[in-house]
């Protein structure tokens, strides 16, 4: 679809950050209606080095920001559990290269916890994949589900950040 898009269309950019595969959906607002624009994986290649990794993803990411030019990114918040903390590092360097494609070209990032993007698309935070990705295929639309589920949680927050960012918004941003 590229960049086209009639004037006053908000664009918004959905990532779900990580170091294997980082999902992405783009979304158009035109008039209060929700529109998909394009979805897909940025991945990057497990035999390489970190710094290759990050790499792949920034210009993974960089290619759809240029050729969409969404003006926003609404990006999931780090969150590992205690037990794991090599897997909050990688994903930490994950989302420190797509945070910095954003700003090289000029986006405004938004963070949001995944809890905080399950209660505003489903009413509960602790919504499964499924009540998920039943909740991407109703806002947008669609006859199935994205996949694979980085994709699906990537919508998540480009509909998230939508919902927040609306002039009289029942949430707080």
């Amino acid at each position: 679809m590229g960049t086209e898009r009639p004037i006053g269309t908000r664009r918004i950019l959905g990532v779900d950050p990580g170091l294997n595969t980082t999902g992405y959906g783009v979304i158009d607002i035109v008039g209060g209606a929700v529109k998909l624009v394009e979805a897909g994986v940025v991945r990057s290649t497990a035999s390489l080095t970190l710094a290759e990794r990050v790499a792949e993803l920034h210009e993974g990411i960089s290619d759809v920001i240029t050729s969409l030019r969404p003006e926003a990114m609404a990006i999931e918040q780090l969150y590992s559990h205690y037990e794991r903390p090599r897997t909050a590092i990688l994903m930490g360097h994950a989302r420190g290269v797509l945070c910095l494609a954003a700003a090289q070209n000029g986006l405004s990032v938004h963070h949001y916890a995944a809890t905080r993007i399950k209660k505003i698309l489903t009413g509960s935070g602790r919504a499964t994949k499924t009540q998920m990705q039943w909740a991407i295929c109703r806002q947008l639309g669609l006859a199935t589900a994205p996949e694979p589920a980085d994709v699906a949680d990537a919508l998540a927050g480009a509909l998230t950040h939508y919902f927040l960012s609306r002039p009289g918004s029942l949430y707080s941003a």
